[in-house]
């Protein structure tokens, strides 16, 4: 009975915004400004190295197998990292956290730029393991957003995702063109080592408040990063283990979408570097008008559930779509409804879990939430090119149908019978 009582006490404490008596608003709204440009910048330089990556592997003799495996890699070494950085930024701070990121990230960069064979290829992403900006970044905005605004907030980082995506893969293309791969790669470190200089400049050292009246065995067990026990207590909240599951299932069929994109970029669609960065700018500009004139209205004006079962619905046709496109002006035509989807499902999922936890736990909630993404990218290109070369294309659309479209059915009975209950 009383397990039940704490645990229905800390969600009582996870909707309560603790920081706003730490930081002034003045202040935090400065801090949250930064922090998108941060993310911005991050984004940036993460989408310069996808216009060096497959072409590099292409000539050090990858072929689409291998580039599987690469990037399966990097989803695995994310998926390992993901929750213990949300513990170690929830310990040890925000500042901590992004210069550690930042750091590695810089890092990253430098192997890249030295990578003249395929073992370095494969050794220039082991620092992925702590290159966690995204969700550190989201830690701050949720511990300095009121409840009821955050997901507006946290769909303005979408819109940070947009223009970095458009500046990275067209800085990325031109650069990789005029002057290759190891020039690219080290403008990338240049840019991550400024990203650093921002995080050591303007982000505090934490963002959340200090816990009063807490004991000195709860503090003690609290500073363990590599407890998982108190990583996965989180999935005892009510309401938390059943969204992970449905960000996880409904995610898995446009992930493996995603990640197998560079390979059918190159092989199906044929595109240079540089007709690849205008690509990947269109996408950009598709999700800054989304989450900057869509997302943020939407979510003010109806439920979290219905926006949910929109996206999962919306992502399904999305798939029935790209399972019979044929060219690269096709595709374009399901870019908006699949960067909607994509946007609104993450940003709603990502808000319903971190209000369902205590606010001095959002970075492990968001780092769990991260480790999704990391682990659609570690089985996405092992799936994705296993069924692309034995099935084609159409076989990962049609997946991502029959799969949302379950999901969807599930979701809508369930708030159908809620609703129902409600009204008795």
């Amino acid at each position: 009975m009383s397990s039940r009582g704490e645990t229905a006490e800390e969600t009582a404490k996870a909707s309560v915004p603790i920081q706003a008596h730490v930081i002034d608003q003045p202040k935090r709204k400065k801090i949250i400004n930064i922090v998108y440009l941060i993310i911005t910048l991050d984004i940036t330089w993460m989408f310069l190295q996808f216009s060096i990556t497959p072409y590099l592997a292409k000539k050090l003799g990858f072929d689409t197998l291998w580039l599987g495996y690469l990037q399966t890699m990097v989803g695995l070494t994310q998926l390992v990292g993901g929750p213990m950085f949300g513990r170690f930024a929830d310990i040890f701070g925000a500042r901590t956290a992004l210069s550690l990121s930042c750091s590695a990230t810089i890092v990253f960069f430098l192997l890249l730029a030295i990578a003249s064979n395929p073992a370095m290829l494969f050794f220039h992403k082991v620092p992925t393991v702590f290159m966690h900006v995204l969700p550190a970044s989201q830690m701050v905005v949720a511990d300095l957003s009121e409840p009821d605004k955050r997901a507006a907030a946290l769909s303005k980082i979408g819109l940070c995702f947009g223009i970095g995506m458009i500046a990275g893969s067209t800085l990325g293309g031109q650069l990789n063109t005029r002057y290759g791969e190891t020039f690219t790669a080290c403008f990338g470190a240049l840019g991550s080592a400024f990203s650093l200089l921002l995080v050591l400049k303007f982000i505090p050292k934490s963002t959340k408040a200090q816990a009063t009246g807490t004991n000195k065995d709860s503090e003690n067990k609290s500073k363990s990063i590599f407890n998982m026990g108190e990583i996965t207590r989180l999935m005892k909240f009510p309401g938390v283990m059943r969204m992970f599951v449905v960000k996880i299932i409904a995610g898995l069929p446009s992930g493996i979408f995603q990640v197998m994109f560079s390979i059918i970029a190159m092989e199906f669609f044929k595109l240079t570097p540089e007709q690849n960065g205008y690509l990947m700018a269109y996408f950009g500009i598709a999700s800054m008008v989304i989450q900057g004139g869509v997302i943020g209205r939407l979510t003010a004006s109806y439920s979290e559930s219905s926006l949910l079962l929109l996206s999962i619905g919306i992502s399904s046709l999305v798939g029935l779509a790209q399972a019979y496109m044929q060219n690269v002006f096709q595709f374009c035509l399901t870019v908006i409804p699949m960067m909607f989807a994509l946007s609104m499902f993450n940003v709603i999922t990502d808000t319903m879990l971190t209000k369902n936890v205590p606010s001095s736990e959002t970075g492990t909630m968001l780092g769990l939430c991260g480790s999704v993404q990391s682990l659609l990218r570690t089985v996405g290109p092992t799936v994705g090119g296993f069924l692309y070369v034995n099935y084609g294309i159409s076989s990962i659309g049609l997946i991502q149908f029959v799969v949302n479209i379950a999901v969807f059915v599930y979701l809508l009975q369930r708030q159908v019978t809620k609703t129902a209950k409600q009204k008795e």
